[in-house]
């Protein structure tokens, strides 16, 4: 959102839109915003120019193409009049994410502006085509024949885009080691940096604060439970685990496939062990559907006149309660009900009575018989049944606060919930389980996914901190299935008291994926950039091998990561036990501390530019842009 009016642009394109304004969001940073609808009549002269300079032809029908063209003449027309109209010679740095920027980068280079250029792709365009073809993605990479695999998909134009991007860049770079193998062999250059994303991290100011914020979304989670099992609510929800899988619905690349199979051998494990332990797992994946299910806003509406009952029943017990005591008498008990409050209780269970067993899906699906998640489901036997000790809701909408059905927005419900399992297949990065890891919640993801990789690098060991890393890389879809069913009922074997010092210990990963850290990655890129577009200017020195291996943090040494390799599912705290075997939380987290490295501080208003740096200058991984004597 920018706050200004539109800025008409005259000169060379008259009657180009422009915003300039402030970005309404954490630090307010300026922001220029481009119409490219303005300039759409220019689209056919500016496809004969594209097709002419770098032998790329756009179809008219691929409207996103379309506007990939606009907005990239629009740049490199906004960047090349900002540098003609510059007094001294520009520095200038212009960094495009993803193929639909990437042809403002070439036509920057084609024109030989005086712009050092950074592309980044989160992920390649025909890696995700690919990999939702259900093929051997991994394996085979180095035998794709790119132009026919995008040609047969209809994507050759937009993978020509991005494949000129990367290769005209003066540095390429990817958000993970993963997609940095994927870009290699599908876009035929290997990146010169690697650029995780990362998150803005807020710390509160009291060290448990997170795990009352966990407490209370997890009641919240507990009443939609209450109200969605009503008539079958058999378990005991102090015993219960709310697992979780979000995202796009993309149901074999973000790993659906895989949780739900190891959810019906998790059932049956529970079962034979006659484990008191309940799970639901809810699915929260956008499906095409027309409503709410009727059934699903029945049992959240019989929940609140259920608590309205016991609402009325409690306020007319302490009514007589409060008069008995005043005349100084006990009260006799069993007068203190009386036959009313006892046919209001006996109406409100009648209410509850239910003949059919509790949904599975919270709407109503548009294509219930061929949706993926439901018809797995229809295979595997999930059906909410009162012997099943794993539970399935799925929610096929993103959440909302203002949703009449699960009111908690995204955070929230991520903080309620006690685990989250993302098994992708294909991740180029993986928001979902960074951000559980910020909320002090653990996660199952992959060495298929960046987040797996980064964290693999940076972690002894990884499980030890929530961090549970399922190997789908060398491994088959049965054995993964099967270390996935392991990893799920280890964690259900876990005390209370262990899953709190486990969420303890995840929520200090935190400072791992703060931009405060990982901006120096992008810091590095700049630096090699600029060194790149001007040698005479700039000097880039590559940072040691040491310190781009980054940080290790060791394996805490109180407690087992998980039930299955010891005995004590967490640490004791009776009389008897060896004051070794204690547990040190304030210990613990400063040996944590002084494992991650403090962020890069960046100069202050009055201190030097950070481009060009002085030659003693170097930012926290030891990468340095050197001024040169010639300048």
């Amino acid at each position: 959102t920018v706050r200004n009016p539109p800025l008409s642009i005259s000169g060379r394109w008259s009657g180009t839109c422009v915003y300039f304004g402030r970005w309404l969001i954490e630090g307010s940073p300026y922001v220029v915003l481009i119409d490219v609808a303005f300039t759409a009549w220019s689209l056919d002269k500016w496809k004969t120019e594209l097709w002419n300079n770098f032998s790329i032809g756009v179809p008219w029908f691929d409207r996103e193409a379309n506007d990939a063209v606009l907005f990239g003449f629009l740049t490199a027309w906004l960047l090349g009049e900002f540098a003609a109209q510059c007094e001294e010679p520009p520095h200038i740095l212009a960094h495009f994410h993803e193929w639909l920027a990437g042809l403002g980068l070439a036509l920057c280079r084609q024109r030989l502006l005086p712009v050092a250029t950074i592309f980044t792709t989160h992920a390649t365009l025909l890696g995700r085509y690919l990999c939702a073809g259900s093929v051997d993605f991994y394996n085979n990479l180095a035998n794709f024949n790119v132009d026919k695999e995008a040609g047969d998909r209809q994507i050759y134009h937009r993978y020509c885009l991005e494949r000129t991007a990367a290769r005209c860049a003066h540095v390429f770079t990817t958000v993970s080691q993963i997609t940095a193998v994927e870009a290699e062999h599908l876009l035929k250059r290997k990146p010169d940096i690697i650029t995780p994303n990362g998150l803005n991290v807020k710390k509160f100011s009291a060290m448990h604060e997170f795990q009352n914020l966990h407490a209370q979304s997890k009641n919240r989670i507990q009443e939609f439970v209450r109200g969605h099992f009503y008539g079958h609510l058999d378990f005991n929800l102090d015993k219960c685990l709310f697992l979780f899988i979000a995202g796009r619905y993309e149901f074999s690349n973000k790993g659906a496939d895989i949780f739900l199979e190891a959810l019906a051998r998790l059932n049956y494990l529970l079962r034979v062990n006659h484990s008191d332990v309940t799970v639901v797992a809810f699915f929260i994946m956008p499906a095409r559907t027309n409503n709410f299910n009727v059934e699903t806003l029945k049992g959240q509406a019989v929940r609140k006149q259920l608590w309205d009952t016991a609402h009325t029943v409690k306020e007319r017990f302490g009514k007589k309660l409060y008069e008995s005591l005043l005349i100084g008498q006990l009260p006799d008990v069993s007068k203190m009900l009386d036959k009313e409050d006892f046919t209001m209780m006996k109406r409100a269970i009648f209410a509850t009575q239910r003949q059919c067993q509790p949904p599975i899906c919270t709407h109503n699906m548009l294509e219930d018989s061929t949706d993926p998640i439901l018809t797995c489901i229809r295979r595997i036997g999930l059906f909410n049944s009162s012997a099943d000790r794993v539970k399935v809701i799925f929610h096929p909408e993103f959440l909302s606060s203002t949703s009449p059905l699960l009111p908690m927005d995204y955070e929230e419900f991520v903080r309620g919930c006690h685990l989250g399992v993302f098994p992708s297949y294909y991740e180029p990065w993986g928001y979902t389980p960074a951000e559980c890891t910020v909320m002090g919640i653990p996660s199952i993801s992959t060495n298929l996914s960046g987040f797996g990789c980064f964290m693999e690098e940076h972690i002894a060991d990884p499980s030890a901190y929530g961090i549970y890393i399922l190997d789908r890389r060398y491994r088959g879809v049965d054995e993964s299935c099967n270390q996935l069913t392991s990893y799920l009922f280890q964690f259900c074997q876990q005390s209370r008291r262990a899953r709190i010092i486990q969420r303890n210990r995840t929520e200090r990963l935190s400072d791992l994926l703060d931009w405060r850290y990982l901006g120096r990655y992008y810091i590095s890129a700049r630096h090699m950039a600029l060194a790149k577009a001007f040698p005479d200017t700039f000097f880039y020195q590559p940072h040691d091998s040491e310190t781009a291996q980054g940080f290790r943090y060791p394996r805490p040494a109180s407690v087992p990561p998980s039930p299955a390799l010891s005995r004590h599912s967490s640490p004791h705290h009776s009389e008897a036990e060896d004051e070794d075997d204690r547990y040190d939380e304030d210990e613990e987290a400063e040996k944590d501390r002084l494992n991650i490295r403090q962020p890069l501080a960046l100069p202050t208003k009055k201190g030097p530019l950070p481009y060009p740096l002085p030659a003693t200058a170097a930012n926290g991984n030891g990468d340095r842009a050197i001024k040169s004597e010639k300048n």
